[in-house]
């Protein structure tokens, strides 16, 4: 097996460098220029796992001219920062959004460049993140004791080098009021060869750790992908997964249940679906939200809570995550609940009334849920 540093020196950085390219000197040259906009990664495994142009795994990599096609309105809105994470930063390259956590980025490089990336903006350009911004950020963490929990973000943390991960994880480790980190990273899906034994040696010395890893289709979960995440189960690290929907990829119930089923296999707890941010020139991957709900709705029942993840928008302008449900509960009254089962039928339950016992019995036979008899309860 190739050392990691290895296969990520042999990226396709390059649109020369892209398979299933259209021979058209014309696209090639739209691609060229949004290449230079934003940067164009692949690593060498990656590239190796995708069978062809449909294949989901490049449709996530693959850079198209629609890219630099502003559907928001981004001159006036929030387009390249969808999330004002630079409205949130007190010091450079840290967001401090919620009141007891934040995010802190240790790095703007990846194992690939995702073309719906909501950082895509800072991602593999140089000079954002240094030693200096890093330092800034661990010494506000260790001045702010509201702050329990930090998410070490980027980029992709598990690219840093293992000496200096270890310095910056014992450092914030040493601040007596931080109780958690996370490490929020793609590379076991898309670099897996960097889960080491020696990574794991220095990942276990600073628990309670948590991760939370991105995965997007069960195309995914190679074997070499299965071996990392079983490492890293193995040095006691809670796994958590995080998938984007995306129109094309992954925007189908029988796709995520795989992915989800997959994962839970592999001690990785699904735990968020996104929404697609409003990212510049992301609008050809995003769906409805309906949709997302819809795919909700089709897990919720039909298999284990454990494979159920939250869904979620990251609200624009910087309001933080909104959890989506389906609409479950068709009606409230002082003396009952009515809701709609994962078999779309309608049951009620009594609410709890002092001194005064419920009159309506719970029907035998459960209601068959339409949207009429929705209408006529509400």
């Amino acid at each position: 097996m190739e050392p990691w540093q290895k296969l990520l020196s042999k990226s396709a950085v390059k649109i020369e460098d892209l398979p299933f390219i259209p021979e058209s000197e014309e696209y090639r040259e739209k691609l060229r220029k949004v290449s230079k906009v934003f940067p164009v990664r692949i690593n060498a495994y990656f590239l190796e796992q995708i069978k062809g142009p449909d294949d989901p795994l490049w449709k996530q990599v693959a850079p198209t001219p629609e890219e630099l096609d502003d559907f928001f309105n981004t001159e006036d809105a929030l387009g390249a920062d969808p999330l004002n994470e630079e409205g949130d930063m007190p010091v450079p390259e840290l967001v401090h959004r919620y009141p007891d956590r934040v995010l802190l980025m240790v790095n703007n490089h990846c194992p690939i460049v995702c073309r719906f990336c909501t950082r895509k903006r800072k991602i593999g350009f140089p000079g954002i993140v240094t030693r200096e911004t890093l330092r800034q950020g661990i010494e506000y963490i260790r001045e702010h004791k509201e702050v329990r929990d930090v998410v070490l973000s980027g980029g992709d943390p598990l690219l840093v080098p293992d000496k200096e991960l270890d310095r910056i994880l014992s450092e914030l480790r040493s601040i007596p009021h931080l109780e958690i980190i996370r490490i929020g990273t793609r590379v076991p899906g898309t670099l897996p060869q960097r889960i080491t034994e020696e990574l794991c040696s220095i990942l276990k010395k600073y628990h309670p750790l948590y991760f939370n890893m991105h995965f997007n289709h069960p195309a995914e979960l190679t074997p070499e992908v299965e071996k990392a995440c079983n490492m890293l189960a193995d040095t006691g690290i809670p796994l958590g997964s995080q998938t984007v929907l995306l129109k094309g990829v992954n925007d189908n119930a029988g796709t995520m249940k795989e992915l989800f089923h997959k994962l839970l296999k592999l001690r990785v707890k699904p735990y968020y679906i996104y929404q697609a941010d409003m990212t510049l020139g992301t609008n050809h991957f995003r769906t409805s939200v309906q949709k997302g709900l819809e795919i909700l709705d089709q897990l919720q029942g039909h298999t284990s809570g454990m494979g159920v993840p939250y869904f979620v928008i990251d609200t624009p302008g910087g309001g933080g995550k909104v959890r989506l449900l389906p609409n479950s509960v068709v009606k409230f009254t002082d003396e009952e609940v009515v809701v709609r089962n994962f078999e779309g039928k309608i049951y009620r339950y009594p609410q709890p009334v002092a001194d005064k016992p419920s009159k309506k019995k719970a029907p035998s036979d459960p209601e068959v849920y339409t949207p009429e008899k929705i209408c006529e309860l509400a």
